[in-house]
């Protein structure tokens, strides 16, 4: 798909993952939409606050704090780099953006801001009934709270 010519609404987009295989079919179909409107992307991945755990007068140790985080953060860096892949080879101009957050619509809202996005693009897992009720919905979330355009990936 070529570029459009002429202005475009969005020229910044932020594609929030959460690396599931639903969250990869929105980032490519997120590339798409930057290649055709010839605008660039960041990928962004939030990192959960990881809390330490209390039992019966004994708690995690800092070393196994740190190494959680290394891991999750590595994992964000995996799966935003998977986007940078896409993007490379549409030839859409990427940047990349893995960091914590209190909650993951909070860091997506928060990163868009910061990158001066003009639009977040993500999917959602569509949860229905109970499962939405105890798991939320984090693209309900952003759409209730930002003030910038969401674009909805199913």
């Amino acid at each position: 798909m070529a570029p459009i010519k002429g202005r475009s609404l969005f020229k910044h987009i932020l594609i929030a993952t959460d690396g599931s295989p639903l969250s990869k079919k929105a980032a490519r179909a997120g590339v798409a939409l930057a290649r055709a409107l010839g605008s660039k992307v960041t990928a962004y991945h939030a990192l959960d606050e990881i809390q330490p755990l209390y039992l019966e007068g004994y708690t995690m140790a800092q070393a196994m704090l740190d190494d959680l985080d290394a891991r999750a953060k590595a994992l964000g860096e995996k799966r935003v780099a998977a986007i940078r892949k896409i993007a490379k080879a549409a030839g859409v101009r990427f940047n990349a953006l893995v960091r914590k957050a209190n909650t993951a619509d909070e860091g997506i809202i928060d990163a868009a801001k910061r990158q001066r996005c003009d639009v977040i693009f993500m999917a959602s897992h569509g949860r229905r009934g109970l499962s939405r009720l105890m798991m939320g919905s984090v693209t309900q979330k952003v759409l209730t709270h930002s003030k910038i355009p969401v674009v909805v990936y199913r």
